[in-house]
């Protein structure tokens, strides 16, 4: 009994580590695009990210649900997974979101997650153990239509703003009012945001409650308690920032303007509230770079990196079957029993402390991730003309 209790503690520990590093990975969701062009102090944009990102989490249990009665076959009809398989299927998402954010990869947590379950429960149950047809409708299909919808949505939003909109301040990057309407977009992200991807780890904690009877199956969503540590974990999360993703997000895909950076937040907010509100497990930070990528594309004379959009596409492409196989991987030593999950703790410690030394070569914080754009709204300051001197004759 001693032995189930702690392994329970170990997961819910897990669990939250996983939520902790969602925070970070995705803060560039809601605030790069601000913090590229000058509309926030990266430190204040963190920080507004982290409050709203802990109101989100309390405001939809949708995607909650998806995770913990759905797409693993579980109850009476289908298996039993066991805490020990959710411990390694956290490994596996865990591993994956820390390979990525050392090289300021903007890839999918939630596509990790169920990356790291799916193979977890593979090894345990064999294939029948994934209902591939929640797979698919709650996750796959979201996953290809979310970015491409983001994306139309910000370059259509993208041309009517320029199209309505001239310069008018004189400035190099112009339209500079856009600037105080990000700060009301990229908030309306990081709300968002904290009602989809903090429900993911709600969802697993739940799902290991239910595993060893302290939640019943058929309880409606995950309890109060479960709720309010998810939020704070994601919170503390995103206050950390994640600034090499930042930078990629900002800079990496295109040169970000005031009104490109209202147009692409403003579609990755609509995506992600609707796809909240349909129970749609989906990625926000494939929304938010395809929000990205269509606002680039829908301004004149703006160029998109096809090259680092490739790169994360790869990523995107990578993320679900690359967590699935560390999840494997961790599964075979957890079913050594209490011991393995030990095993598998401390190998996912040690990776984890590696990763962290190998960042600290090449350290990339609030005080270098700021873009050239935003950095010219501070250093570029019009005067007026002075009046020409009289010749002195």
């Amino acid at each position: 009994m001693q032995e189930v209790t702690l392994l329970i503690v170990l997961v819910i520990a897990l669990a939250l580590f996983f939520d902790f590093t969602n925070g970070f990975h995705d803060t560039a969701n809601a605030m790069a695009t601000p913090i590229a062009t000058g509309a926030m102090k990266p430190k204040v944009a963190v920080t507004l990210a982290a409050i709203l990102n802990l109101v989100g989490a309390f405001l939809s249990t949708e995607v909650a649900k998806t995770i913990s009665n759905g797409i693993i076959r579980e109850g009476d009809s289908g298996i039993l997974i066991s805490p020990e398989l959710i411990f390694a299927g956290l490994i596996g998402a865990i591993v994956w979101n820390m390979v990525t954010w050392l090289y300021g990869l903007p890839s999918s947590s939630s596509h990790a997650l169920f990356g790291g379950l799916i193979g977890a429960a593979i090894v345990g149950f064999g294939v029948n153990a994934i209902d591939y047809g929640v797979l698919l409708s709650k996750v796959v299909f979201p996953a290809l239509l979310a970015p491409v919808t983001a994306g139309i949505v910000a370059f259509a939003a993208t041309k009517l703003a320029y199209s309505i909109t001239r310069r008018y301040d004189g400035k190099p990057d112009g339209r500079s009012g856009f600037r105080y309407a990000q700060i009301f977009s990229s908030s309306l992200v990081a709300l968002a945001h904290g009602t989809n991807d903090a429900q993911k780890t709600m969802g697993v904690i739940t799902l290991a409650l239910v595993t060893v009877g302290l939640q019943d199956a058929g309880h409606d969503g995950p309890q109060f308690w479960v709720i309010v540590v998810c939020a704070l974990a994601i919170a503390l999360g995103t206050y950390m920032g994640g600034w090499r993703i930042i930078k990629t997000l900002g800079t990496g895909l295109t040169a970000v303007k005031p009104a490109q950076g209202f147009a692409a937040e403003t579609g990755t907010a609509a995506t992600i509230l609707a796809s909240s509100h349909l129970g749609f497990a989906l990625s926000t930070t494939q929304v938010a770079s395809g929000s990205v990528i269509g606002s680039g594309l829908g301004r004149r004379g703006s160029k998109v990196r096809w090259g680092t959009a490739g790169r994360i596409g790869i990523g995107w492409l990578l993320t679900l079957p690359a967590a699935a196989i560390v999840g494997a991987i961790a599964a075979f030593i957890a079913h050594l029993g209490f011991w393995g999950v030990m095993v598998d703790a401390v190998l996912g410690l040690g990776f984890i402390i590696f990763i962290f030394l190998r960042s600290m070569k090449d350290q990339v914080g609030h005080d270098n991730v700021v873009s050239e754009v935003a950095a010219s709204a501070d250093a570029v300051k019009i005067k007026k003309n002075p009046k020409p001197k009289r010749s002195v004759r």
